[in-house]
């Protein structure tokens, strides 16, 4: 899927689906922001939320006193949805409309997480493109944090066909300069009920 497609595909998500909807929408990102809080980043360092659209996880950094927020999403829409229900603390972030794997970042982070955005990449030249993003964007000893759907999880999602991950396969698409630090695995129940296996990978990035 070329990044013209990606981004047709998402917005036309957003306009018929309200974010409510969606299969990985969660009320409150409980893990993710466990794993922030445990991965030594201070609240005065920039993280980043790859794909974050119209996802809570800002709400949560903002109320937990992170002051350098960003998020990225392909969709106009999903940010917009996420600017509204920010209301005026939406003044606070840094967005960015962009397709990850083109992505340009104006500043670095000291880290990049990603729910839900990698296990969509299924060619070389997709994942080649995200690491390239990555490897911009994160100052070295950096952390990652990679929510993709597990082994034996989902094999399509949105009418898109995705791929599962371990650590392992997450790491190889990383490269050698990037470490990992450990995985946490999580049952999601979607809006309509439905379970599905996702794996949290947690990277540092080389000091060099």
């Amino acid at each position: 899927m070329t990044q013209i497609d990606r981004k047709a595909h998402w917005e036309q998500v957003y306009a018929e689906r309200s974010p409510l909807e969606v299969s990985w929408y969660q009320s409150e990102p409980a893990l993710s922001l466990a794993l922030i809080r445990c991965s030594g980043v201070s609240v005065a360092e920039p993280i980043v939320d790859v794909g974050g659209g119209a996802s809570t996880l800002v709400d949560g950094l903002l109320a937990a006193g992170y002051q350098r927020v960003a998020v990225l999403d392909i969709s106009t829409q999903a940010l917009t949805h996420a600017r509204r229900r920010l209301g005026a603390m939406a003044e606070q972030v840094e967005w960015y409309e962009a397709d990850v794997t083109a992505f340009v970042p104006p500043q670095r982070f000291a880290l990049w997480h990603d729910r839900a955005v990698f296990h969509f990449l299924t060619d070389e030249a997709s994942r080649l493109g995200y690491r390239l993003s990555l490897e911009r964007a994160l100052l070295p000893g950096g952390r990652v944090i990679i929510a993709a759907f597990g082994i034996g999880g989902p094999t399509r999602c949105s009418n898109l066909v995705v791929v599962n991950h371990d650590a392992a396969s997450i790491g190889a698409a990383l490269g050698d300069g990037f470490q990992w630090i450990e995985s946490v695995d999580e049952t999601h129940v979607t809006p309509r009920g439905n379970s599905q296996l996702f794996g949290y990978h947690q990277f540092v990035r080389a000091m060099r």
